[in-house]
């Protein structure tokens, strides 16, 4: 930016759309901004409409730049070019004639060289107490090159002035002058600060969060984007349009009085089904309905095995007709018990869940029914149950539309809402009254657990054999997910986001024996929800990696996630030996639970054998702060106890103590280069990338001095590390001082480089990487809808759009400075998304592909790298519109 030959800061323009002109026009004749209420020093330009008692305007005085009015620019947009800005120059009018020029004097001298700023050989004890005072002047006097001590100086410094606010007996030092702070003002302008009649100020407190041309207010924008993602939260995910055909069953034109159902009771005495079915089925019209016993007395006849296809077949069209006439989401709380005496099994009657879990079994060939079942399972019957599973999936999709598209009427005025849900058949099927609270009651888990068994058999039978179950399975969970979401979102965010996550870790649990390529072809591409499908692919994302020895962060799922945790593992899938799509070891619940890894460290002692020989002593102890015996061992570089814990099945290499920190972490701050080293070579491999309150093992490396440990690392993971930022900002590089250190750190990051480009040049398991490629292109497709990138926050006026701002705002902050002090973590993630974004764009991330994936022609990883390309033109797209 001090290249520009006009970088400009604006001071006292407190109306934001004038201010948003003026920048507007500066950057159309190829000018800079920086925002902000503090002076910076690479501008060459301030604008203000006129003198003021300001930072950046006495910075800018004892600095020797240009201070203009505002129509310096205005003028010279109208010239095509920049105009000479000496008639601009901000002046103090003292009469009908003349003017004083405050800021000439400095200026011209500052040009010619004759000094470099206002205060050139000042230095300067300053014995302020406000913090933010002391920081404003200490600010304003660097800018006039003068030095600052804070009290005490050193000892061999030699102070010119003291200045102190407010003087007292101790703002002496030695035989230096005493001054107050005004003083400053006095050397700027002598006696024409009598007339300008400064009294030292801060800049305007609106300048103080500011970002671009737009001056954005931070909280502001947490409120914005916290709105922002609780209607996208609230939005309705599954549309069903057939149900937009139904007509209001009490309206309708024509319609039966009455209609004597006495000879249907009859016929079913005498054993005639399939007459009585005939007379029912021309007997369904709205607001009427056949008495619920003979229904079941037909159901009844219809499980035995003995009805023909023709009688299933019009037994299922008469259940639709009621359901078409007789919608009970639209009817009084009769027609929903009617339904649920009708939809339960007629021999046991034990409710309508147990009904639809047999139905399922059956169609498993599964024993396990509520009671026997004729025998192996017959074609007709197959069909049957199939067709129930499917007029349930139809009865419940309804009832979801009818929560999400808003208020509805019921017969005779009376009003019904979202409220109504509390009665619905969906909560009375899958949620007790106290498991209402929670996603995973007890039901959602059997529905979830027999989904998983029909993913298998559907992958073993061929094409023919299929009942294509698996889909409506996964329909149904679809339709139960987000009506439970819907009920909850708006009351509680976080007990809906724990709900997916139990609902994803008892997945991973009750799937673990199933291949993860399977997984990915036969269920993740079929999920409806974008809820559903985030929490499922995650997991089985997880899973896979898991399996293949290395861990991901704990980080909740995220596009920055997506991109340097998740890429990365890409290429270790591509590595995988080729027998690693199967189940080969047992798979703890902890292999997807957040930021444990593969199992518990707690767990050790069960998976190892009593016969287990060398196992340390106090493996299982962990210490008041958390810490864990390979904790303490990385700490004081006891490689040899270091080497039996790892030695150990089922050690997790990245548990974490209290505050977060892992082993490799402790390893990093207390200089155990063996530890390191042993830590490095063990397979899974420690995560790297891992911070904790933003310092990762690299940066903890650095920061103390362990200069070897930091070449280690480099050379293990290679420059993707050194693009990792703390809380400030910096990267490890930025926190070395010396030159030389900087080029070592960057050689062994090539070597990192380099090596990882030799191994991972082949893929040695396509159908794991196609598997992974597909799962991550899904979750950022997925993603992308169900969060929303800051590319979709764009109304067609985007200078007041969120998403602008949003941009903007990073643009001239990091994501840790706007976000400080935010509590809402959606609008976090929020303002990570756009900044991961950003750097896609600007080609920070693509390090994160290895080269293996990047020349990899499978299908799969050939769309992924055009989703990851589409990113990266999304991201190029929002910066060329600012």
């Amino acid at each position: 930016m001090a290249s520009c030959t006009h970088v400009f800061q604006i001071s006292g323009i407190k109306i934001r759309d004038k201010k948003r002109f003026l920048v507007q026009k500066i950057q159309l004749l190829g000018g800079k901004y920086i925002g902000g209420s503090v002076y910076q020093h690479a501008i060459t330009h301030l604008i203000i409409p006129q003198v003021l008692s300001s930072e950046k305007f006495l910075a800018a005085c004892a600095a020797g730049k240009w201070v203009v009015t505002p129509d310096y620019v205005l003028d010279s947009v109208k010239n095509g070019s920049w105009l000479a800005e000496g008639p601009y120059e901000v002046a103090i009018s003292t009469g009908a004639t003349s003017s004083v020029y405050p800021v000439r004097h400095w200026r011209e001298k500052v040009a010619s060289g004759r000094v470099t700023g206002a205060f050139e050989g000042w230095r300067v004890l300053l014995m302020v107490q406000e913090p933010t005072r002391r920081a404003m002047f200490k600010r304003l006097l660097k800018a006039g090159r003068a030095q600052v001590y804070h009290c005490p100086p050193p000892s061999h410094a030699s102070v010119t002035h003291v200045m102190a606010k407010p003087i007292t007996e101790d703002s002496r030092y030695h035989n230096a002058p005493c001054y107050p702070v005004s003083h400053i003002v006095q050397h700027l302008f002598g006696s024409n600060c009598v007339d300008m009649k400064f009294n030292v100020t801060d800049d305007h407190p609106a300048e103080t969060k500011t970002s671009g041309f737009v001056d954005v207010d931070f909280s502001k924008l947490e409120t914005e984007l916290r709105d922002y993602a609780i209607k996208q939260e609230g939005r309705p995910r599954l549309c069903f349009l057939e149900f937009l055909g139904y007509h209001d069953p009490y309206h309708l034109q024509s319609q039966a009085t009455e209609t004597d159902f006495s000879n249907v009771g009859s016929m079913i005495e005498c054993g005639l089904f399939i007459d009585a079915l005939d007379s029912i089925r021309g007997a369904v019209f709205p607001g009427l309905l056949p008495p619920a016993a003979y229904l079941v007395s037909l159901l009844e006849y219809a499980q035995q095995g003995s009805a023909t296809s023709v009688f299933l077949r019009n037994f299922r069209q008469v259940m639709y007709n009621l359901l078409i006439t007789n919608p009970p989401w639209l009817a009084p709380t009769a027609v929903k018990k009617y339904f649920t005496q009708v939809l339960q099994c007629p021999r046991c009657k034990t409710g309508l869940w147990p009904f639809l879990e047999t139905a399922i079994s059956y169609c498993l060939s599964s024993e396990v029914t509520c009671h026997p079942l004729p025998g192996p399972a017959l074609p007709t019957l197959l069909h049957f149950h199939s067709d129930l599973l499917a007029f349930f999936l139809k009865l419940f999709q309804g009832e979801l539309h009818s929560v999400t598209t808003g208020d509805f009427m019921l017969p005779g005025g009376t009003g019904g809402s979202k409220g109504s849900a509390s009665g619905s058949l969906l909560y009375g099927t899958f949620w007790t009254v106290w498991e209402r609270s929670t996603l995973l009651s007890k039901a959602v888990k059997q529905l979830t657990q027999l989904l998983v068994k029909a993913v298998i058999e559907d992958a073993e039978r061929d094409e023919k054999q299929k009942l294509h179950l698996a889909d409506t399975l996964l329909d149904l969970l679809s339709v139960l997910v987000e009506f439970w979401c819907q009920q909850h979102f708006k009351l509680n965010q976080n007990l809906v986001d724990k709900g997916l996550k139990d609902l994803a870790e008892h997945f991973a649990v009750i799937s673990q024996d199933v291949s993860p390529v399977v997984m990915a072809e036969q269920l993740a591409v079929r999920i409806r929800s974008t809820r559903l499908k985030l929490a499922m692919v995650d997991a089985i994302f997880r899973i896979i990696c898991c399996r293949n020895g290395f861990t991901v962060g704990d980080e909740p799922l995220s596009l920055k996630k997506m991109v340097l945790s998740y890429l990365p593992a890409l290429g270790s899938l591509a590595q995988s030996a080729t027998n690693a799509s199967l189940r080969t070891r047992p798979t703890s619940h902890s292999c997807t639970s957040q930021g444990t890894g593969c199992s518990a460290q707690s767990s050790l002692v069960n998976n190892t054998s009593p016969e287990q020989e060398n196992i340390p002593r106090g493996l299982n102890r962990v210490n008041a702060a958390g810490e864990t015996l390979l904790h303490r061992a990385c700490k004081r570089n006891q490689v040899e106890t270091v080497l039996q814990i790892l030695a150990l099945p089922g050690t997790d290499i990245n548990v974490k103590d209290h505050a977060g920190w892992t082993p490799l972490h402790e390893a990093c701050n207390h200089g155990s280069i063996a530890c390191v080293e042993a830590l490095l070579r063990h397979r899974p491999a420690p995560v790297l990338n891992n911070q904790v309150g933003g310092v990762s093992p690299l940066q903890d490396a650095v920061l103390n001095g362990h200069m070897d440990i930091a070449k280690m690392l480099l050379e293990h993971a290679g420059s993707v590390l050194l693009q990792q930022t703390d809380r400030d900002g910096l990267t490890a590089l930025k926190l070395v001082s010396a030159t030389s250190q900087r080029e070592e750190l960057l050689r062994s990051a090539q070597v990192g480089d380099s090596a990882l480009r030799n191994d991972t040049t082949k893929v040695l398991n396509l159908p794991l990487l196609e598997a992974g490629s597909s799962l991550l292109a899904h979750l950022i497709f997925s993603y992308r809808q169900e969060k929303g990138l800051p590319g979709h926050l764009q109304p067609s006026d985007k200078s007041y759009s969120l998403g602008y701002t949003l941009v903007r705002a990073l643009e001239t902050h990091s994501h840790q400075e706007v976000t400080l002090g935010w509590t809402d973590q959606q609008a976090v993630r929020l303002v990570e998304d756009a900044e991961t974004l950003l750097e896609l764009s600007r080609g920070s991330y693509l390090g994160q592909v290895s080269q293996a994936v990047k020349e990899c022609k499978g299908e799969n990883t050939m769309f992924l790298m055009e989703i990851l390309e589409d990113l990266k033109a999304r991201g190029k797209a929002l910066v060329a519109d600012l």
